[in-house]
């Protein structure tokens, strides 16, 4: 009995810390990049208000919200250089293209790209897997799979050191100051931007007529030679929601970098483009998109529906005396639409509201079957 008693307390406290009931969340699987933490870093993953201060409550510690026009709609720390993880794609597959890529030609996974990508999640591109470069890039941006970049690298005669510093380059082209990358993948914590500059180089790559279709694709199909296909469902799935159609976008992850996000959508026939980085929840990047959407509906002009002219003529002539009177001219109206709100940078910038009656985006942001793992430096 005693042994019994013994066993059955400690089911229940496992049961108890397995829970997470203290709202500390629960410990994300440790990823190691080039930089790694001696700390085991506990995520928050909770329950937030949609709205703070008349703003979204954005939990990233950098963000940026620009209309399709350049307008800024949310911004905190915009300008701030932090690690971006695989955002650092979207730089790589421009180099890649840049150098003449031949999208048919063929590519075999080396250990030299094991190498490179060691201290990342797990890929499926397999020692002496061959593939397209095609199916790379597919592989590169919309499964994040950290092998598949230096074997691009090494289809246009770049080596991994080679690549970074034309990454570097091509971010100086496209005039982004802050820009950085210190290897091809993402790993490095010296692989640095901005969250203005990651959309800049976002809507770099949704102009080209290769790398866009790709980055707007949700699942493909990848055909390794002699191999059964892999399909790839697209890291930023998550994102997608009944007022939020994801035009194109790149996650990122790394244990300093935290959990990234680059996205072009369209909310309510309206294209936005965001940038979240430096979450510490793996769905947290994806609620901050679930609450921006929300805020902007919320502010969408109330449309008045006018009186016919007819009708208010008559109901003026029927109320109106026998004798007329002179009458003062009306006072005329301003109808203009409410301005768009732009926050500044602060750390204690909170959010705007929500869509009213609208479920807590935290918690419930796509549909299970949307869910995929990201690869590598995410």
């Amino acid at each position: 009995m005693p042994f019994l008693t013994k066993f059955r307390g400690r089911i229940v406290l496992a049961l108890f810390l397995g829970t997470g009931m203290t709202g500390a969340g629960v410990a994300a699987p440790a990823t190691r990049g080039h930089h790694k933490s001696a700390k085991k870093v506990v995520l928050l993953e909770r329950h937030v208000p949609a709205v703070r201060a008349g703003l979204p409550n954005v939990q990233a510690l950098g963000a940026l919200v620009l209309d399709e026009n350049g307008h800024e709609l949310y911004a905190r720390n915009a300008d701030y250089e932090r690690p971006i993880a695989s955002i650092s794609k979207l730089a790589a597959t421009l180099a890649v293209m840049d150098r003449g890529l031949e999208l048919e030609g063929l590519s075999t996974i080396c250990k030299t790209d094991i190498e490179v990508a060691r201290g990342g999640a797990r890929s499926r591109l397999l020692d002496g897997m061959t593939l397209s470069n095609r199916d790379l890039l597919h592989a590169a941006l919309m499964g994040s799979d950290n092998r598949a970049i230096p074997a691009l690298g090494r289809a246009v005669k770049l080596s991994p050191t080679q690549l970074a510093a034309a990454m570097t380059a091509k971010a100086k082209e496209l005039g982004l100051k802050k820009t950085h990358f210190h290897d091809p993948t993402g790993l490095s914590t010296e692989n640095v931007s901005t969250p203005r500059e990651t959309i800049a180089l976002l809507q770099a790559v949704m102009r080209h007529p290769v790398l866009g279709p790709i980055t707007e694709r949700v699942e493909y199909d990848a055909h390794p030679v002699g191999r059964p296909p892999i399909k790839y469902l697209n890291t930023y799935r998550p994102a997608v929601r009944n007022n939020v159609q994801v035009l194109g976008g790149k996650t990122g992850y790394n244990d300093d970098a935290r959990y990234c996000l680059v996205l072009a959508v369209k909310v309510d026939g309206r294209t936005c483009y965001m940038s979240f980085l430096a979450n510490e929840g793996k769905m947290t990047r994806f609620g901050d998109v679930a609450r921006v959407a929300d805020w902007i509906i919320s502010r969408k002009p109330k449309t008045q529906v006018p009186v016919p002219l007819l009708a208010a003529n008559a109901t003026a002539a029927a109320t109106s005396p026998a004798t007329p009177t002179a009458t003062p001219p009306a006072t005329p109206t301003a109808m203009t639409a409410t301005p768009v709100e732009t926050a500044t940078a602060g750390p204690t910038l909170s959010p705007s509201p929500g869509s009213p009656g609208s479920p807590d985006p935290e918690t419930k942001v796509a549909p299970k079957s949307t869910a995929s793992t990201e690869s590598g430096a995410r």
